[in-house]
């Protein structure tokens, strides 16, 4: 049981009484600490296997341990889910603690709220009812009742998808549909077993009979909810072991929250503190990448970071490969990856690794466009994404009676009739706030408006019609075998899987850290999902971004903030190379624009509407609100003469940008982010009449 095992782990093994608390860092060895520790356990005859109790979070995770467990011997100890253990309990003792039987679980929870929401007299698209759902979920799992969730959703920073006081309602009818109907949820089987072990003490009693040893794996990542039955499970003794890294706490959204396993020693004076700081998973190369991610950290996670030490031979070094646009670094990525399936490495060893997954289309197409297979982790492929299949519906309907469509009325080029169709299916000029699937859904929609814009930009005088044969020959080439192919995942998704070679793109500041995380605590929250993602690596890791969206775009992005001192060239960081290992490689030179930064405040702005206007949103504004109005007021007249959307002409940032510069000549308007060359003659003259007091052609008409 204990041969193989590293001095720490040799601890973790045998230290088989009271409390254990392992802080394990990513790829050392943690499930095979606690596994050998169990079965120790159990050969030695120190611990009976029908009395422990192995709990983590996922069914793959239990299946693993469980599979492990038989292997060294100990196949009767109970490895499962907090949700499993706790409805296994549940339905155990339900008729004595209530009689009767167990009611039924909710199989379709959001076809509930959807029920709840109708109710309420609110309507919820498909994705709303996603984020609503998620937030009755966390609701929950905090403990908070309906009345209680707009004040504890605003003090937790919570972006709600809809008002805080709609979502409560929905809640408390969603509450009353489960009692009507003698239903009850996932959530509700780990609160009646609380809720039994708390009022029933010769239940608890039993249960605290039955498993006398506690095993808790990914302990950081325990909701309130969680903790307080495991306190119920435990009653007076301290039989517990629990394993976790503050640095890979990245689903604070779902209720959890590493104070547990930080505040671990504080419960637990007398509690032996194990460290596995010995990383097998990844080279000295990315172990110095991933400790100097974390050595920048701040906050009280921070203050708990392990420093990793890798016991592997050495590798190459980290890649930095800077691009000019979206597309050329998708191209690239997908080129270096079939050098390395040319090389032996296996493609399902490389994996892919983005912020969101909307990003997942252009590799699609870039891996399908290199013959390259690759499977799509934890979401749908882009064009199997329900919102996208209507999309091209809708496009395909207005390809074929677009003369009939009022929507494209005088609407000639074809981005703009794109805009115009996909703006009745929710897309939006700006992207909504927060997260969750509406921003996913705009995401998705966006990420076809680029792609029309990109279309129309490489061939002249395309129709609709065109743009639809192009998506649908893209979808159809996108239907590559999943076997052993290589892994395109969300960084949320790839938490607990490893490959060879790790591809970490996108990295640029406004996708991580992504626009909407705002407060340090999410900023931080971040910064650990690309630990994760660096810790994911074995041996090759290539970090990546683009200057710009598209091609011939302005260069105007920046590299994530959190490879600031790590990437070479950057503050802190060794001399910047023009290629091979550890440097940056870059398709072309480009000229590097400084960080723009609040004209009120000075700080830094990195959201791409508060760098429109040059100031931070929460800034006091000196906008003249009568030339906001006038210009708004103009620009409807516009759009209606135009058939096109309002933000067609303007978007509101701009005309907020414009009506707070109130410029005085065509330079001045010219310099406004939104102003482009073609808006600057189409409608300058009138924009600067307005901002002199003018009525739009009394310029002109006092010139001729």
């Amino acid at each position: 049981m204990l041969l193989g095992l590293d001095p720490e782990q040799r601890e973790v093994a045998t230290t088989l009484r009271g409390p254990v608390c392992v802080l394990a860092g990513a790829g050392t060895g943690k499930t095979r600490a606690i596994t050998h520790r169990i079965a120790y356990g159990v050969r030695s005859g120190v611990l009976q296997p029908a009395s422990v109790l192995a709990v983590t979070f996922t069914n793959r995770a239990a299946g693993e341990m469980r599979g492990r467990l038989r292997a060294l011997g100990a196949g009767g100890v109970q490895a499962r889910t907090f949700h499993s253990a706790a409805l296994r309990q549940l339905q155990y003792f339900w008729p004595r603690a209530v009689g009767g039987e167990l009611p039924r679980l909710v199989e379709r929870k959001i076809q509930l709220v959807a029920e709840a929401g109708a109710r309420c007299r609110v309507r919820l698209d498909r994705n709303e009812l996603r984020d609503v759902t998620g937030e009755i979920e966390w609701a929950k799992v905090t403990q908070t009742v309906p009345g209680d969730y707009p004040a504890a959703a605003h003090k937790a920073g919570r972006e709600a998808p809809r008002d805080a006081a709609e979502i409560a309602q929905i809640y408390s009818a969603y509450e009353q549909l489960k009692r009507d109907r003698v239903m009850i949820d996932f959530e509700d089987v780990l609160l009646l077993t609380v809720g039994i072990l708390q009022d029933r003490h010769d239940i608890a009693e039993t249960v605290r009979a039955q498993y006398q040893h506690f095993v808790v794996d990914e302990y950081q990542d325990v909701s309130p909810l969680q903790q307080r039955l495991l306190e119920l499970w435990l009653g007076d003794r301290d039989d517990l072991c629990v394993v976790g890294d503050a640095s890979q706490t990245i689903y604070s959204f779902t209720g959890a929250t590493p104070d547990h396993l930080l505040d671990f020693r504080n419960r637990h004076p007398q509690a032996t503190v194990v460290k596995l700081v010995r990383d097998y998973r990844s080279t000295p190369q990315v172990v110095h990448l991933a400790n100097g991610l974390l050595g920048q950290a701040r906050g009280r996670a921070a203050d708990h970071r392990l420093e990793l030490v890798s016991q592997r031979e050495p590798g190459p070094e980290p890649v930095y490969a800077e691009y000019a646009d979206e597309p050329a670094e998708a191209e690239g990525v997908a080129r270096r990856i079939r050098d390395l399936i040319k090389s032996g490495v296996p493609a399902g060893e490389i994996a892919v690794l983005f912020r969101i997954n909307a990003q997942s289309e252009v590799y699609e197409q870039a891996l399908a466009d290199a013959g390259v297979p690759y499977q799509l982790r934890g979401a749908e492929r882009f064009f199997e994404r329900q919102e996208v299949r209507r999309a091209i519906a809708e496009l395909r309907s207005a390809a074929r009676f677009g003369a009939n469509d009022p929507l494209l009325d005088d609407v000639v080029e074809l981005p703009a009739q794109v805009r115009a169709v996909l703006s009745a299916n929710g897309w939006t000029p700006q992207p909504p706030a927060g997260s969750g699937a509406v921003r996913d859904q705009w995401e998705s929609l966006a990420a076809l408006v680029r792609l029309a814009e990109d279309f129309a930009r490489a061939r002249r005088e395309v129709t609709l019609a065109d743009l639809v044969v192009e998506l649908d020959e893209r979808a159809a080439a996108q239907h590559a075998p999943t076997v052993q192919g290589v892994t395109l995942a969300s960084l949320h998704a790839a938490k607990g899987l490893e490959w060879d070679a790790v591809f970490l793109v996108g990295l640029t500041d406004g996708m991580l850290p992504i626009t909407y995380a705002k407060n340090d605590d999410q900023i931080e929250e971040e910064r650990r999902l690309l630990y994760v993602g660096v810790t994911r690596a074995r041996l090759h890791l290539t970090l990546s971004w683009a200057l710009a969206r598209s091609p011939g775009g302005r260069a105007s992005r920046r590299p994530s903030r959190f490879l600031n001192g790590l990437r070479p060239g950057s503050l802190g960081g060794g001399p910047r190379s023009t290629g091979g290992a550890g440097g940056i490689e870059r398709g072309a030179r480009r000229r590097h624009r400084g960080p723009v930064q609040c004209r009120v405040c000075g700080k830094t702005l990195n959201d791409a509407g508060e760098m429109k206007l040059m100031r931070c949103e929460d800034c006091p504004s000196d906008m003249d609100e009568g030339l906001y109005e006038r210009l708004r007021d103009w620009r409807a007249e516009q759009a209606k003469s135009l058939g096109q959307p309002a933000y067609c002409v303007f978007t509101d940032k701009t005309l907020m940008a414009i009506a707070e510069a109130a410029p005085s000549d065509g330079g001045e308007l010219a310099m406004i982010s939104g102003v482009g060359g073609r808006k600057l003659e189409r409608f300058g003259a009138d924009v600067l009449a307005i901002c002199a007091g003018q009525e739009p052609g009394e310029a002109d008409a006092g010139d001729a």
